[in-house]
């Protein structure tokens, strides 16, 4: 890449979740933060490098390794970097994660004092961005902020000197989370929870509240469950039905089953009847049988749908991939628990089917059933032995109660804290023992601009 000439602005909001790429083009992960280190007075900060996400753990990225931004990836320099996990110290700021929705002071323009002795005041505003540059004598600095005067989205954005605003260092309650959002908007439900496994406490509540019910059901999914019972607790008790509703039924009944019985059964009162008697159901089970790792939501389907509904019904994006490869095939009802179970109809065999033809003539009726009270070994030699990724579970009066999923096998198979060690491991170095971490060294020899303050 031909360096360019003269410093280049890069805006934060921009970088994030970017693809960080090695000098051969190989993707080493993605932006997850800009770590920068605040100093006193008017000085602008000083960018130390970026966190990076690699496999759902953050490394730390020395600035002086980045060569460039272009084509939408952050371009390093060189492959060697140190494999650890990246531990913010007490002097370090996570640009995103901590700068970004804090409200701070603009300072008014430098103007003498009125005849009565009193100074103009300043104006709070929201940060919505900042901005990174290089300079000529070897530091990259953080010199300018973008914030957006008035209230609501519709308010103005500027984009301001670091001198030109104050507040950066005190602490702040309400914080929001609007603009860290909007900048991993995109990610998915397991590396948004990442992020947050890697923010404060304080910083997760206020991103928690900030998400949708939907969109917090699918992170907290995601999270270990001493996070998940935290952040859950953390919020309004109707907002926590809400969420629990838009969960799983045996994700939340997971989630239920970790917090006191008086607390659970408080929070099942408020979720909607039809939304809290499935969870019920699941509470019965002792967790570690077919009965307490199943989920009550497969696809059900009457043996006189055809071919074509079926694919139509896997299709559905919701659908974990397990539960899409195959169907189950009942008599009426057809909701958990549904009528007496006839068979299932896998996936591939769908495919090869006329659309016309009707699922009742193409089930799978060779593999036995499992029981509410089957043990984990038992269900996984189970799965195992048939080559499934999902097997139906029944009640003795022979009626589908739920399904069990290869994944939900997993989780209970994995130790306990498996989600905290993936999420913040320490391990597995690619090239070996790695590095401690690297002290910004000699400024990047050009970076292409990133565009401009988002929302301005």
């Amino acid at each position: 890449m031909t360096a360019r000439q003269g410093p280049s602005r890069v805006y934060c909001r921009r970088l994030a979740g970017l693809l960080v790429l090695d000098p051969n083009g190989d993707q080493v992960g993605r932006v997850h933060d800009v770590i920068v280190t605040l100093r006193l007075g008017h000085e602008p900060p000083r960018v130390l490098g970026l966190a990076v996400e690699v496999q759902r753990r953050p490394i730390f990225v020395p600035i002086s390794r980045v060569t460039g931004v272009e084509s939408g990836a952050v371009v390093l320099s060189s492959a060697r970097l140190s494999w650890r996990r990246f531990a913010q110290r007490p002097n370090e700021t996570r640009v995103l994660a901590e700068l970004l929705d804090r409200r701070v002071t603009l300072l008014p323009p430098r103007v003498e004092p009125s005849v009565d002795g009193t100074a103009p005041q300043g104006r709070e505003v929201t940060v919505v961005d900042a901005a990174i540059e290089p300079t000529r004598g070897g530091d990259w600095l953080l010199d300018q902020v973008a914030v957006r005067v008035g209230k609501g989205r519709r308010g103005e954005v500027r984009t301001v000197g670091w001198d030109e605003v104050t507040g950066f260092t005190l602490p702040e309650e309400g914080q929001g989370a609007a603009n860290l959002l909007a900048a991993f908007e995109r990610l998915r439900p397991a590396d948004l929870a990442s992020l947050l496994h890697h923010l404060s406490s304080k910083r997760r509540a206020e991103v928690a509240a900030a998400l949708d019910d939907e969109r917090l059901a699918d992170v907290l999914e995601e999270l270990p469950e001493e996070e998940q019972v935290e952040l859950l607790g953390g919020l309004a008790a109707e907002r926590a039905a809400d969420v629990l509703e838009a969960m799983g039924p045996d994700d939340a009944a997971d989630l239920l089953g970790e917090l006191p019985t008086d607390e659970a059964e408080r929070l099942l009162r408020l979720m909607e009847p039809e939304e809290a008697a499935p969870v019920r159901r699941l509470l019965v089970y002792a967790d570690d049988t077919a009965g307490g790792m199943m989920t009550s939501e497969p696809v059900v389907l009457a043996p006189n749908a055809t071919v074509a509904e079926a694919l139509a019904r896997v299709r559905e994006p919701e659908l974990s991939p397990a539960l899409a490869a195959q169907v189950y095939v009942v008599r009426p009802p057809y909701e958990t628990p549904t009528g007496r179970y006839l068979g299932l109809a896998h996936f591939q065999r769908l495919l090869r089917e006329p659309p016309s033809t009707l699922v009742g003539g193409v089930i799978d009726v060779d593999i036995t059933p499992l029981r509410p009270d089957t043990p984990l070994p038992e269900v996984t030699r189970h799965l195992a032995s048939y080559n499934l990724v999902a097997a139906p579970v029944l009640d003795d009066a022979g009626r589908l109660v739920g399904v069990v999923t290869v994944d939900d096998v997993l989780d209970h198979l994995l130790p306990s804290d498996w989600r905290e060690r993936q999420l913040a491991s320490d391990a597995v170095n690619r090239t070996g023992p790695g590095a401690p971490r690297a002290a910004v060294g000699a400024p990047p020899t050009g970076v292409s601009p990133v565009g401009d303050p988002a929302g301005s």
